[in-house]
């Protein structure tokens, strides 16, 4: 081979190489979009990431193929697959927390026929890895793998309060306090006053700040070096569910969140 075809090889090389790169970035940005939104059609994916919908049909057939998505047979829509569990199942800190705490969601979810959700911090957002669903809930969605903005939710709140100050206002810089409803808290002085009771009283709670008609609260879970490591919820109606009306819920979940932080170590002192 001369030293001209060598070169053309090499080209070859470098363009297959950064085609790859593209579309694994691509793909990781498609499964972004889909963790936060918590599903997404091909044209709000496109629209979005503004390339054709032909791409992202095809990376939606590559990510399907390997459980990564899959897509709802009613609306057409996708969300996040079972891989995505398959491949968070590596990390044992975070496996270990989902698998001390599920007995406890299920006992809350039992006792107060609500959603009980267990959240942890990922980058700028709070990331449920489980949930367990109580027999009156009228939904039936599923949170799991759901981003949701740190400032409008009770695990939100909760996560942010254990900051320290430099790290939250680094990330509430980046997000901002985008309104998801007309009750979401959008001033940086109000927030920082529900934060610091939220650290004083050990809950927060929204009411419909995040979604109209759904109220939550959420108490922190600690590790063994007394550092918040997640968050466990109870949300549900709001034309039913008061979290500080419901008589016992505030004490039982703050229980909750000691029993399973007891089991990843904490020790009060």
């Amino acid at each position: 081979m001369g030293p001209e075809n060598e070169l053309e090889s090499d080209a070859e090389a470098e363009g297959g190489q950064q085609g790859g790169v593209q579309s694994v970035e691509r793909a990781l940005t498609v499964l972004e979009i889909l963790a936060r939104e918590g599903h997404a059609g091909v044209s709000e994916i496109a629209e979005e990431m503004g390339i054709h919908k032909s791409t992202v049909s095809r990376l939606m057939g590559s990510l399907v193929s390997r459980d990564m998505v899959h897509q709802n047979s009613d609306r057409g829509k996708y969300q996040l697959g079972f891989g995505i569990l398959r491949l968070a199942s590596s990390i044992p800190g975070r496996l270990s927390l989902v698998r001390e705490a599920r007995p406890v969601l299920e006992s809350l979810a039992l006792e107060y026929k609500e959603t009980v959700n267990l959240a942890v911090l990922r980058s700028n957002y709070a990331v449920n890895v489980d949930q367990a669903m109580g027999p009156s809930t009228l939904a039936t969605y599923d949170w799991v793998g759901s981003l949701t903005p740190l400032h409008a939710t009770s695990s939100g709140k909760i996560l942010l309060a254990a900051l320290s100050a430099d790290e939250r206002d680094r990330i509430l810089k980046e997000t901002g306090l985008t309104a998801r409803t007309s009750r979401t808290v959008t001033s940086r002085k109000e927030l920082d006053k529900q934060l610091h009771e939220a650290a004083a009283n050990g809950y927060a709670v929204v009411r419909e700040e995040f979604e109209i008609g759904l109220n939550a609260v959420a108490v922190p879970v600690f590790n063994h070096q007394g550092v918040v490591i997640g968050a466990i919820s109870i949300s549900g109606p709001a034309f039913r569910f008061d979290p500080e009306k419901t008589p016992g819920l505030l004490e039982s979940l703050k229980q909750a969140g000691l029993k399973v932080s007891t089991n990843m170590g904490y020790t009060r002192h």
